[in-house]
């Protein structure tokens, strides 16, 4: 046996750029002084062209700058040529000063600029006039075609609008062009998709394949109410004569959105009555999903004020999840949110199910209790029971209440709003007693409690009735969601919903019921989460209680200039937080952990396993399998995290800047195949930077980025109840955790989406940095490592070292350029495989099973013993095998 060279390769290298300011250093002559000072001239004002008329409110044409363009490069030149050959003293200080200058305002300036503008002019233009054209046609084959178009230019082409420098002049030239093609990529999204779907279904049917084409229609169904209307959109009317015709050709009902929404002809509840004179408006303000974001709470407040003074008698409405999510709730247990609600004098809430997150504690509810006794408005909940529990029960009041009191939990509440009677009640999803802790609380069928406070407030006179619901608008169906309760019960005229984070810019209605009969119109709304917008929905009823009427629309919260009263009131909760974020976590890191983007050595959070993406998912891991043992493997996208770690004590801070968007933790079911199709989206860009490139915990994933994209996983690995690392089966179905913005589909996932649309996913409604901060106090001393969970066999980097234990022999070996190193014993069960190699054990190596014919075992390094003693037979050829212990036959 001859002893082999592990052949290693580290490449590194640093570019370190600074601009410098101009120097009064002398020249050698006035003559050379005289070129470069009108080089300088001429750059700088190369790069005034285009800035000076943002400013303004104008983008300078690329034909506008050319001749600038070149009389910059040209006098740059001579001005440099001159330098080289002069005597000056300084003359490399000079120089590098000039290209200096010219890098800055020419290199990342004017150049880059130019082609920003050339790219936008020549290819999102065209596209969204073509598309303009096709919508007028009503040309669906050509709206697809030039959807994914867009789609591909947005997601792949529009970083050249970034490149140059100009902040102002940047975001004119977005505003002009990228924000118009996002607004109609977004617009152009669900139609096209349920096109699609159409086509599929239109071909399904054609080939004899009823029930596929069948499935595929029931698939879509939550879509349909995400259509845009034909106001919005005329060819919409098309689309849908299109599902109505392959539904009918399937035999199979499905609920379809009216084809047109028309507004009101009057304003709200200010106005009284409406038209004709029997009919009546109604305003509502809603809120849903704030978890405790408190800093734009102010902005709110102008929100709600301006609202309410152009109608006072509108309703202020929340949905639940008030509690849970930021620095402000663990201080202060939604205390500091009440206040702020009662400045804005809601007039209702529900709950959500993180209302009920600190049940299991040492005090139970009493933080909810307190809530509810500070509220100056009652809350609802008709299919929660809280008779058992202690700090709860004294507080709920189980019948319809004409007369309700503030501080007080009732089933329904039936409010007069000028002169007429309204009908709200409440309900909380039964999801929450396994993704919450309710404790002794519990929870009934929905649909049951909803069609029951419908008939109550009919026996009452009451024919107007909201439900306020934190169900989620298309959640989960196996435990409860809006869309159902909309077609499931008769009589509920508005959803006010909450729980899935939906944004709904425009009201949704459910006119039919599940088996597609006609019935009273149901509007749906939702207002996205975080407090980022102040729902709004004026609807008028005729005088039967119906619906005939209806709109609304977001109103952007941040946009809003904050309240002086709310702002000063904010103070005394801030300031205490602003002292939190520097709180200790009780962790320290042993070493830096960065968040390394793309460089020269093509390392970056997007594209690499790096030790905080490790860190992240462990503590993922860790907490899922709290609430579900199954979970097998936990995964992050590296967009999603946005800020190194400083060597040293960890402070909560830090951990908020890692993880900020306030995503929560959620668990989903997919197959092995399913699985790994979510690996090859994580790998689809690579080596380019991928926001959805995923970390991962519990698992080792390898890939071969020389192979077409689609088709670069080689193998998916995950640790069995022995704690060994097995293949993934692509027929078998597995539990995993993510992020619940990945889980639904974000960052392209499309195989996820599909598994959240058929209900596969459990929100478990925690959130990520406080997993994180909680998972780093359990560990004290933090140092993760790369530990080669994600590897690219096409690149492997030979430092990477991999866990001893069982190892699948298709996966074993490395290449001769890049050994694949494991740190521990190693135990082979040889398969139908013909080569094992390329190999570092430092541990012992064990063979076992039965080699085939022609099985070569090549070029392996084992630090401990080569136990060949399992193996039956000998048909197999040894070659290049180093062993430092004992070689056992």
């Amino acid at each position: 046996m001859k002893k082999n060279k592990v052949k290693k390769s580290v490449v590194a290298s640093v570019l370190a750029i600074s601009l410098l300011t101009s120097t009064n250093a002398s020249f050698a002559n006035n003559s050379l002084q005289d070129i470069v000072d009108q080089a300088r001239k001429d750059m700088k004002e190369a790069s005034y062209a285009y800035v000076v008329p943002s400013q303004n409110g104008r983008l300078a044409t690329s034909i506008e700058l050319y001749p600038a363009l070149n009389l910059a490069k040209i006098n740059y030149q001579k001005a440099r040529n001159a330098l080289v050959k002069s005597d000056a003293k300084n003359r490399e200080t000079l120089l590098k000063e000039l290209d200096d200058l010219y890098n800055e305002r020419i290199i990342k300036g004017l150049v880059p600029y130019i082609d920003a503008y050339n790219y936008a002019d020549k290819y999102l233009t065209p596209i969204l006039e073509d598309i303009k054209k096709a919508e007028t046609d009503k040309d669906w084959v050509k709206i697809e075609k030039l959807y994914h178009q867009l789609s591909v230019q947005l997601k792949s082409r529009t970083a050249i609008l970034y490149r140059f420098t100009g902040k102002a002049t940047r975001d004119l030239l977005l505003k002009q062009y990228k924000d118009p093609a996002n607004l109609k990529r977004d617009q152009l999204m669900v139609p096209v998709t349920v096109y699609m779907k159409v086509r599929e279904v239109d071909a399904l049917l054609k080939a004899g394949k009823i029930e596929d084409a069948r499935k595929v229609l029931q698939s879509i169904q939550s879509l349909l109410y995400r259509l845009p209307t034909t106001d919005n959109m005329p060819m919409i009317k098309e689309l849908l004569a299109q599902i109505e015709e392959v539904r009918k050709k399937a035999g199979i009902i499905i609920i379809t959105p009216p084809p047109t929404t028309t507004p009101p002809t009057t304003g709200g509840g200010s106005g009284g009555g409406g038209t004709p004179a029997t009919n009546f408006n109604l305003s509502i303000m809603h809120t849903n999903d704030t978890h405790a974001q408190l800093d734009n709470v102010a902005q709110r407040v102008t929100a709600v004020k301006e609202y309410r003074k152009a109608k006072p008698s509108a309703l202020l409405i929340d949905a639940g999840d008030v509690f849970s999510g930021t620095l402000y709730f663990n201080e202060f247990k939604g205390q500091a949110d009440v206040e702020f609600m009662n400045l804005m004098k809601y007039d209702l809430m529900t709950f959500g199910n993180h209302e009920f997150d600190l049940g299991s504690g040492a005090e139970g509810h009493k933080a909810l209790a307190d809530f509810v006794k500070k509220a100056n408005f009652p809350l609802v909940s008709a299919n929660a029971d809280f008779s058992e529990d202690d700090h709860l029960k004294g507080l709920f009041n189980v019948k319809v209440s004409s007369s309700p009191k503030n501080s007080q939990i009732y089933s329904g509440i039936i409010k007069v709003v000028n002169g007429q009677k309204v009908g709200l009640f409440g309900l909380t999803t039964a999801e929450t007693k396994d993704i919450s802790s309710p404790e002794k609380v519990k929870f009934t069928d929905y649909v049951k409690a909803a069609q029951t406070m419908v008939d109550e407030f009919e026996k009452q006179g009451v024919n107007k009735v909201i439900a306020v619901t934190h169900l989620g608008y298309d959640d989960n169906p196996n435990y409860d969601n809006d869309l159902q309760l909309a077609a499931k019960v008769t009589g509920i005229d508005v959803i006010v919903g909450g729980h899935s984070h939906t944004k709904l810019d425009k009201p949704v209605v459910v006119n039919k019921d599940l088996i597609g009969k006609a019935k009273d119109p149901t509007v749906i709304v939702q207002a996205y989460q975080y407090s980022e917008f102040l729902g709004t929905l004026d609807v008028e009823f005729d005088k039967n209680g119906k619906v005939v009427k209806h709109a609304g629309e977001l109103i952007s919260v941040n946009a809003k200039v904050a309240d002086a009263e709310a702002k000063e009131l904010l103070l005394k909760y801030s300031s205490k937080i602003d002292e939190l974020k520097n709180e200790p976590t009780g962790a320290n890191a042993e070493s830096a952990l960065d968040n390394p983007r793309s460089s020269s050595n093509g390392n970056s959070v997007r594209s690499n396993e790096t030790p905080l993406g490790n860190l992240i998912t462990d503590g993922m891991l860790v907490k899922a399998r709290e609430y579900n043992k199954d979970v097998i493997m936990a995964f992050q996208n590296g967009g999603g995290i946005r800020a190194a770690i400083n060597k040293g004590p960890i402070t909560v801070g830090e951990v908020i800047s890692v993880l900020p968007f306030g995503n929560t933790l959620a668990t989903m079911k997919l197959t092995g195949a399913e699985i790994k199709a979510t690996f090859e989206i994580s790998f689809k860009e690579y080596p380019k930077e991928n926001g959805g490139f995923l970390h991962v915990s519990g698992a080792k994933v390898q890939y071969d980025s020389s192979k077409p994209v689609g088709q670069r996983v080689v193998s998916v690995l995950y640790k069995n109840a022995e704690n060994n690392y097995i293949e993934m089966k692509d027929n078998e179905t597995y539990t995993i955790a993510t992020n619940a913005f990945t889980a639904k589909g974000g960052d392209s996932y499309t195989v996820l989406a599909k598994a959240y649309g058929e209900g596969r996913m459990t929100d478990l409604g925690l959130s990520d940095w406080e997993n994180l901060r909680e998972h780093i106090a359990g560990l004290v001393n933090v140092n993760p490592k790369v530990e080669g969970r994600i590897v690219d066999l096409a690149k492997q980097d030979p430092d990477i070292e991999f866990p001893g234990g069982a190892v699948d022999a298709k996966t074993f070996s490395g290449t001769p350029d890049a050994l694949k190193v494991y740190n521990g014993d190693v135990t082979v069960a040889l398969t139908d495989i013909a080569f094992l190699g390329n190999a570092i054990i430092k541990g012992n190596l064990i063979i076992t099973g039965t080699p085939s014919s022609n099985m070569t075992l090549s070029n392996i390094t084992v630090k401990g013993n080569f136990d060949l003693s399992g193996l039956n037979g000998e048909n197999f050829d040894l070659d290049g095998i180093i062993v430092d212990g004992e070689t056992i036959l």
